[in-house]
């Protein structure tokens, strides 16, 4: 058979690309879904679904959105719209793709989904918080799929990133990661915070810890269920882990290094506990996003504090 005969069988649904992503939105809002996992709105969701199914680029000139679709294809996608709507999985899983710092991530249940509003930092160079200060050496604390360290180490090739985890089931979708966009600069290492990075030192260090509430955790909407509890949890104010970190820290930071730390909506809660310690709250392109940026100089400075506070979380 011909290539115009075949293409003469295939049978076309009276509807388009932007078709489906318009009903798509509107099943979305209408079954009140959440949205925080790469994407908070329901158009941009159904977009990302559309195209996965269609194995179009997530960057679709809009040019193609009045294209027809097969019936297959449709009924390709509306099995996602469905499993998104009846299941509540995070679209990253659906796709097994989560796009962070201009990067595509593979993503699954063995992580978080990549959403770090870090990515910003990344990008611009961690300018201007790092003043031109030399980097050499740059830990990414809390790695899970290995983002945060992975596209520090793509933007910034002549720096050596270590990623480290406690979670192996992380540490390997973070190595697969690593392979797939070809992260020669950067080291994956299991450690329980910096127990296992003993003598190592670093420029800058950056970290998105675990720190939502155990109550937050617990009434989360039934999308975060489909991710690690281990990567959100973080004690009764969100904080178990940030004050252990801030601790530390210091002994794995070189003479003018920095801490980069996020901590989510525990903002107010840390300021109220460590109101003497200098830290500056990073403004984003959409306001502050709780994180903040501190010298090694002033976590050595308020140490005693700092440690009165991490060594009673246990």
């Amino acid at each position: 058979m011909s290539g115009s005969a075949n293409l003469q069988a295939v049978q076309f649904e009276q509807v388009s690309i932007i078709d489906l992503i318009r009903y798509g939105g509107s099943r979305f809002n209408e079954s009140g879904l959440t949205f925080g996992h790469s994407y908070d709105n329901a158009l941009d969701e159904a977009t990302q679904l559309v195209l996965h199914a269609l194995h179009l680029p997530h960057d679709l000139s809009p040019v193609y959105g009045t294209s027809r679709v097969t019936a297959d294809e449709k009924a390709k996608v509306l099995a996602l719209f469905e499993r998104r709507i009846g299941e509540r999985v995070p679209a990253a899983y659906l796709t097994g793709e989560a796009w962070f710092a201009g990067l595509s991530f593979k993503s699954d249940r063995r992580a978080l989904v990549p959403r770090s509003p870090i990515a910003e930092l990344i990008t611009s160079g961690f300018e201007p918080w790092l003043g031109g200060r030399e980097v050499e050496r740059v830990l990414d604390l809390c790695t899970g799929s290995g983002c945060i360290a992975i596209a520090t180490g793509h933007y910034h090739p002549y720096w050596q990133v270590d990623g480290a985890d406690i979670n192996d089931d992380a540490l390997s979708l973070a190595h697969e990661n690593k392979a797939r966009l070809h992260a020669d600069n950067v080291t994956l290492r299991k450690s329980d915070l910096f127990k296992g990075l003993q003598g190592e030192v670093y420029d800058l260090i950056v970290t998105n810890p675990p720190y939502v509430t155990n109550d937050e955790t617990d009434a989360l909407p039934k999308e975060y269920s489909y991710e690690p509890d281990l990567g959100l949890r973080a004690g009764d104010d969100g904080l178990d882990l940030a004050l252990k970190i801030l601790r530390d820290a210091p002994d794995h930071l070189s003479e003018h290094g920095l801490l980069i730390c996020e901590v989510g909506e525990a903002e107010q809660a840390l300021v109220a506990l460590l109101p003497e310690l200098p830290m500056a709250w990073v403004e984003f392109k959409v306001g502050q996003m709780g994180i903040f940026v501190v010298e090694r100089s002033d976590m050595v400075e308020h140490h005693a504090r700092i440690k009165e506070l991490a060594d009673a979380r246990g």
